[in-house]
Order: structure tokens, then C-alpha cells, then sequence
């Protein structure tokens, strides 16, 4: 995908703080989207209430804010800082609830801004499948054939796959993985 020219600066929002089996995967997911940002070019914000994550330490972000995640926390760093995107998907539910209710309470109203179709998508996975069919895009599945599952090795952590949040996470044994799926 080409660099979009009109973007000078991106806000990331964090998923806040991290319970034990959830939300570390938002970290790392965060992490990776602040690099490849800065990689690419582009100037690179995080607000986070999370000190203790990975994307708060320096270097990851050109600017970060430890703030509440909340609506007035968020509003007054964007206002601050104007960024040309906001990117709330790496965030969890946290940052994409505080995503709706920012545009909901017209934060984002500026041309270009955020559009809630965007967030609606991220949230509904059957309507993000469509959009990405309607745009002839290829895309995986996320299926694995049972074959390639027997060979999967050590730990590894499953959860449902239309929710954005850890509800159903565990860690699994490759033999509880056969044995489960008969």
C-alpha cells in the first residue's frame, strides 16, 4: 500500500491498563504499528494511561502522553497535538469505545476525520469480511486445516475470533489442541 502523502502525524491510543490475560497483545500490536509509522516517515503520538507498557517507553513514540483514557483526557491531547490520523485499533475495546464516543462528541468533526463506519467495521467482523470482498481484496480466513494444527508446537493462545478483547483466552498444549478438535 503507498504511503498517503496527506498524513504528516498519527495518534496511537493505548488499551490502557493491562489485566493478566488481556490486552498485552494490544501493547506489542502497538508497538509494531508505532514502528513501522516512524519507519514510514510519519511523526508518531501515544496516549496511554499505562506507564508500565512498552509503547510508553521513549523511543517508541516521538511524543507520549501518560493520560487518562478517557473523553477529556483524549480530546486535550489531540487538542495539543492535531494530529492528521487517529489510529484507535491498536488500543482494544478502550481505545475503541473512546474512538466512538470522540467522534460521537464531534472531536474528530474536522474534514478527514475519523469516520464511524471505520470503527463500526473494526467492531463488526461480518461487516469488515464484506467490506474487504466488496474491494476485491484478498484476505486469510484465519482457518487452519487439521493436518497443519497437529504440527503447531509449544504454548499457544487462542481466543474467539470475532471479538477484539481476551475474554476466551487460554494457553493450550499441542495435545489438548488434537484432542479438542477430535
Amino acid at each position: 500500500m503507498p504511503r498517503r502523502r496527506d498524513l504528516e502525524s498519527i495518534c496511537l491510543i493505548g488499551s490502557g491498563p493491562i489485566v493478566i490475560g488481556q490486552a498485552c497483545e494490544f501493547d506489542y500490536s502497538g508497538c509494531q504499528a508505532l514502528k513501522v509509522l516512524r519507519e514510514d516517515g510519519f511523526r508518531t503520538i501515544v496516549v496511554n494511561s499505562n506507564p508500565a507498557t512498552i509503547m510508553t517507553d521513549p523511543g517508541f513514540a516521538d511524543r507520549t502522553y501518560l493520560e487518562p483514557l478517557d473523553l477529556e483526557g483524549v480530546a486535550d491531547v489531540l487538542a495539543r497535538e492535531r494530529p492528521s490520523a487517529l489510529l484507535p485499533t491498536m488500543g482494544g475495546q478502550t481505545a475503541l469505545n473512546l474512538a466512538v464516543q470522540l467522534a460521537e462528541e464531534d472531536v474528530l468533526a474536522e474534514p478527514g476525520a475519523l469516520e464511524r463506519r471505520a470503527l463500526e467495521l473494526a467492531e463488526e467482523r461480518d461487516r469488515a469480511l464484506g467490506a474487504l470482498k466488496e474491494l476485491e481484496f484478498d484476505h486469510r480466513t484465519g482457518k487452519i486445516s487439521d493436518d497443519d494444527y497437529r504440527e503447531l508446537v509449544g504454548p499457544l493462545r487462542r481466543r474467539v475470533a470475532e471479538t477484539l478483547r481476551a475474554l476466551e483466552l487460554r494457553a493450550e498444549s499441542t495435545e489438548e489442541r488434537v484432542s479438542a478438535r477430535g
